[in-house]
């Protein structure tokens, strides 16, 4: 992009977008005659993909900002009145909840103003709320859409509009190409209120707690239990963190009401969207735990949660020996899988058809232990809403499955079907009433998911992230998945290739036979998955909100293996497969 096109774009911004702070960005590089980072911010448009907006904050049509925000909505409103569900009263509605994250607040108010000016009846939240609370007020107040304003555990530069349908679920086919060519479609004028407008018009309402109490009892409900942790419940010892996002009222107060003391790390409880203790808030991540693992060594915990900003996704650590040891979101997946079904078929509380939902990236584990209690497992793409749309097929069919838990490996996991994303807030508590239980039964977590890996096999999977930013770093992407495609590895960490699955094509390669079968019944995803002569699988999945790709790989060892021989063979797998991986990454970056 040449200087004079740079400088079009940039004026043409200028005159549109009504934040002065914004507007003030933008004027001071083109007053430095930054063409770098004005080519940055103008080379593309903030891409609404199919699950809304994701970008670094700031002045441009590539960044994410009250401009770009009140564009997107107003394509979003027009996908709403022409396809939305209309609620009891005849109106078509919307519901919008937002994080600790710079903006988030301004963000949402935008979004809220142009829902009313296209005469969309908008509730927003009168202060944060945690992502899960979003999901669950959509179908609670009749919504036809819902909009959730964070960007998950991302670095604090970056902000997110995450569109909801009626169904409480993030928007998939058709709607999401459907929403994505309206907003691609708005030009020039965007309806819009003035707030004291949109509230004397009834085009605007603010909630709260009508909505926290019924997002709290259905917290609640998800324990299997009750009577346990009523009696029980002061005797653990919970250590929590929510990296100053939006768990910390949620999570203390549904602990709370069960009898359940909670210790929150005082340094990270209030919200802060400048994250300051950490350096990303994701629980997925060691350092982000650190604060809640020392403090709960300290006191003795026994257990330490940390749920991410917007308190979707949620990560512990549990004792082991004389320390705490942070748990795996494949290995709580497992744990939690196998306290659901274990407890509820003994309680015969099961549905008829029980099913249990994991991806296609999380371990195999998992169905192992489900299929033990007669449960089906079902596997889907990346993404909760992937899980939701097999929950809403499943409740159009007379006879079909059941659904009671799903999961991903990336700390996520959806209890029943209230909410139709990931909750931190009812897996939270679920977390809690496992360990206990485990505790009474005279055993630790930890002694739990040792005798599924003596039962099952022992399972270790790793994941490799690579961000590639800018115009160049979609390229490399591009062109890794473009090899891996054209030129498969016959070996990946010494061990041979005998499938390879294309989810993008829909096909399986069986190998050295090289036939070929259409066989993938997924959605179509740039997704490819090697599959070794040891059943280990390794995953290679650009990501679909950040610039980054990510690969995965599981590998695991015979059922009945002793631990330690079982934990040295199945990490030497991991190990040589990582190294291979990274060579990729290195040859791709050139």
């Amino acid at each position: 992009m040449n200087k004079a096109e740079i400088m079009r774009k940039a004026q043409s911004y200028l005159e549109q977008e009504t934040e002065p702070g914004f507007r003030d960005e933008v004027t001071a590089l083109l007053k430095k005659e930054d063409w770098e980072e004005l080519g940055d911010r103008f080379y593309t448009d903030l891409a609404f993909g199919t699950g809304g907006l994701r970008g670094v904050i700031g002045g441009g049509f590539n960044r994410m900002n009250p401009f770009v925000v009140r564009r997107a909505t107003q394509g979003l409103a027009n996908y709403v009145q022409k396809e939305g569900a209309t609620a009891p009263d005849g109106s078509r509605r919307a519901v919008i909840a937002y994080d600790s994250r710079r903006y988030s607040g301004t963000f949402a108010l935008e979004a809220a103003l142009v829902f009313a000016g296209n005469g969309i009846k908008t509730y927003l939240f009168t202060s944060l709320r945690p992502t899960p609370e979003l999901s669950f007020a959509v179908r609670q107040l009749s919504a036809a859409t819902g909009i959730v304003l964070t960007a998950s555990h991302n670095p604090p530069e970056y902000n997110g509009y995450k569109v909801y349908w009626g169904d409480g679920a993030q928007i998939v086919a058709p709607h999401d190409k459907a929403i994505i060519k309206e907003v691609q479609g708005v030009s020039g004028h965007v309806k819009t209120l003035t707030k004291e407008d949109a509230l004397e018009k009834g085009l605007l309402e603010y909630v709260d707690t009508e909505i926290d109490e019924k997002f709290v009892a259905m917290a609640k409900s998800v324990s299997i239990h009750p009577d346990l942790l009523r009696e029980r419940g002061k005797e653990l010892r919970i250590v929590y963190t929510p990296l100053h996002g939006t768990g910390a009222f949620m999570v203390e107060r549904v602990m709370g009401d069960l009898g359940i003391d909670v210790m929150t790390v005082p340094e990270q409880r209030e919200p802060d969207g400048e994250f300051p203790t950490v350096e990303f808030p994701n629980p997925e991540e060691a350092s982000a735990m650190k604060m809640a693992v020392e403090l709960g060594r300290s006191e003795k915990a026994d257990l330490v949660i940390g749920t991410d900003p917007d308190a979707d996704r949620i990560g512990i650590a549990v004792p082991e020996g004389d320390d705490l040891r942070l748990i795996t979101g494949n290995q709580l997946g497992a744990l939690l899988a196998d306290y659901m079904y274990s407890q509820r078929k003994a309680a015969g509380t099961l549905p008829e058809r029980p099913a249990f939902v994991k991806t296609i990236v999380t371990t195999e584990l998992q169905r192992k232990i489900v299929e033990k209690y007669g449960v089906s497992c079902f596997d889907t793409l990346t993404g909760f809403k992937h899980i939701a749309a097999l929950v809403r097929k499943w409740e159009g069919m007379p006879d079909g499955p059941s659904y009671v838990m799903g999961d991903e490996e990336s700390y996520g996991y959806m209890i029943g079907t209230d909410v139709r994303d990931k909750d931190s807030i009812s897996a939270a508590l679920l977390t809690a009433e496992m360990a206990l239980y485990h505790v009474s039964q005279g055993k630790s977590v930890v002694d739990r998911l040792n005798e599924l890996y003596r039962e099952f096999g022992y399972y270790e999977e790793s994941t490799i992230s690579k961000y590639f930013r800018g115009q160049a770093g979609i390229g490399i992407m591009t062109g890794l998945m473009e090899r891996l495609r054209k030129n498969p590895p016959a070996k990946v960490g010494g061990i041979d290739v005998v499938e390879i699955r294309d989810v993008q094509e829909g096909t399986t390669r069986y190998l050295p036979s090289g036939k070929v079968k259409k066989n993938i019944d997924l959605p179509v995803s740039n997704v490819l998955q090697f599959i070794l002569s040891d059943e280990s699988v390794v995953s290679a999945r650009p990501s679909g909100t950040e610039p980054k790709i990510k690969f995965y790989a599981s590998c695991s060892s015979a059922p009945g293996m002793e631990l330690n021989a079982a934990r040295t063979e199945v990490g030497g797998k991991i190990r040589k497969i990582t190294a291979d991986i990274e060579s990729w990454l290195s040859e791709a970056e050139g």
